[in-house]
C-alpha cells in the first residue's frame, strides 16, 4: 500500500483485511451520497458511522451503520490525518481525514478529494 506521500507503508499491508474492507464499503456510501463518512463512538465497545456534512447539525446525518472499536481502530490505523490514497481491492480512494466536534462528541471525518 502506497500512502499519499508515496513512501510504501508495510506496517499498514499487515492490518486485517477487513478493516480496509469496512472502510471501502462505507467511502463507497459517501461517495455515493457525495457527503462525508463521519466515524463517532458514543461507547466504548462501537463506532457507529454517518454519512452527511460534518458541519452541519448532527441530526442532518444518516446513520449508516455501527462496527466494534477494534474495527474502527483498525482503520484510523490505516489512515491518518490529511490527505490518504490507498488501494483497497484495485480500487483507489483519495480521501482528507480530519477531525470534528458534534454535540460534544469527538468524530473522525472521510471526506473525499
Amino acid at each position: 500500500m502506497t500512502n499519499a506521500s508515496g513512501a510504501n507503508n508495510t506496517s499498514q499491508r499487515a492490518l486485517l483485511p477487513e478493516a480496509l474492507r469496512a472502510l471501502a464499503e462505507y467511502l463507497e456510501l459517501s461517495l455515493d451520497a457525495g457527503a462525508s463518512l463521519i466515524v463517532m463512538r458514543h461507547t466504548s465497545d462501537t463506532a457507529t458511522l454517518y454519512v452527511g456534512d460534518a458541519t452541519g447539525p448532527r441530526e442532518d446525518l444518516k446513520r449508516r451503520g455501527t462496527i466494534p472499536a477494534p474495527l474502527a481502530n483498525e482503520i484510523l490505523d490505516a489512515t491518518r490525518a490529511g490527505v490518504n490514497l490507498i488501494e483497497i481491492e484495485g480500487r483507489t480512494y483519495r480521501f482528507f481525514r480530519s477531525f470534528a466536534h458534534m454535540d460534544e462528541v469527538a468524530a473522525v471525518v472521510f471526506s473525499s478529494i
